[in-house]
């Protein structure tokens, strides 16, 4: 599967920093509590968590954080 990739001009600005963690600690809580199988449901509950709120880049690595924190 490509990525998709979104005009500059349409993408999402990043939340503020506080919002963002907010976010974050959010999606890690929810995986930690669905317990996940996959990279895919991974990031699928945090898409859902973050909505439209974060751009592309802040998306790939909060679920990269999360997904890290989740193996452990």
């Amino acid at each position: 599967m490509h990525p998709q990739r979104v005009e500059a001009s349409s993408a999402p600005r990043s939340a503020a920093p506080e919002r963002v963690r907010y976010l974050h600690a959010v999606a890690a809580a929810r995986v930690s509590a669905a317990k996940p199988a996959s990279q895919q449901r991974i990031a699928d509950i945090v898409r859902v968590t973050v909505d439209d709120e974060v751009d592309t880049r802040t998306f790939a690595a909060i679920v990269t954080d999360v997904s890290d924190d989740h193996r452990r």
